[in-house]
């Protein structure tokens, strides 16, 4: 069984509501989070999350699409990468 694992970041202006609106996208596409955290750092949102699409409902491509719409909904920029990817952009 191949195991397909993203990283999700969002960064922008804090406001209410994106930690639950990306969170409902996810569980609406059966995209499991892994982990997440969050922080304000002067007066930006900044999230990070590892997300599970081993039983997701579209690919990472899919999902990478229409979270940057989500995004540009909310005000905030949306990344979505997969987990090797980001694993090798940053090993020393």
């Amino acid at each position: 069984m191949c195991l397909m694992k993203a990283i999700i970041t969002v960064v922008g202006g804090d406001k209410v509501g994106i930690i639950a609106k990306v969170s409902a996208f996810l569980a609406q596409h059966s995209i499991n989070i892994d982990d997440i955290t969050q922080t304000i750092l002067s007066g930006n949102f900044v999230m990070m999350m590892m997300v599970s699409l081993d039983k997701a409902d579209l690919t990472i491509d899919e999902a990478r699409t229409l979270l940057t719409e989500e995004g540009k909904s909310m005000g905030v920029e949306v990344n979505v990468m997969a987990e090797k990817v980001f694993s090798e952009m940053h090993r020393i």
